[in-house]
C-alpha cells in the first residue's frame, strides 16, 4: 500500500540505501526503517520514466539530506520526439554533504493522462 507524500519530507533524514530499479523507480530506505519511492503508476496512452541520473545515488547514503526538491517544466528542454502531443520534464534534486544528485524524469501522453511522478511512502 502506498501513501502519497512530498519529496521535501526527506529533508534532514538519512538514507541507508537509494536504489534505481530500471527506468521506472527509485527506492529510498531510511535509517528509521521508512521506505519511500519515486515512480509512476502507468495508465493507458502515456509513458513516464527516468531519463537521466546526474551524480551518484551512493552520495545520498549515510548523511542527512540537505536538499530534496521537485521542479517540473512543460516547455524546456522540449519534447524528445516531435510526435509527443504533451510532455513534462520533472527534476528531483537531492544533496548531502557528500554530493548532489538530479533525477530527471520524462513523461508524455496524448494530453488527457498524467505525466507526473509519484512520491509515496511504502506502508506494510
Amino acid at each position: 500500500m502506498y501513501e502519497n507524500h512530498n519529496v521535501s519530507e526527506l529533508l534532514g533524514k538519512t538514507c541507508v540505501s537509494v536504489e534505481q530499479l530500471g527506468n521506472d523507480e527509485i527506492v529510498f530506505t531510511l535509517d528509521n526503517g521508512e521506505i519511500y519511492k519515486l515512480y509512476h503508476s502507468q495508465d493507458c496512452c502515456e509513458s513516464v520514466s527516468i531519463d537521466d541520473v546526474v551524480g551518484e545515488l551512493s552520495d545520498l547514503v549515510g548523511k542527512p539530506l540537505l536538499m530534496a526538491e521537485e521542479v517540473s517544466d512543460e516547455t524546456n528542454p522540449g519534447a524528445r520526439d516531435t510526435y509527443d502531443e504533451s510532455f513534462t520534464w520533472t527534476f528531483y534534486k537531492f544533496a548531502t554533504i557528500n554530493g548532489y544528485v538530479t533525477i530527471k524524469w520524462y513523461g508524455t501522453s496524448n494530453g488527457y493522462y498524467s505525466e507526473s511522478v509519484d512520491f509515496d511512502k511504502v506502508t506494510p
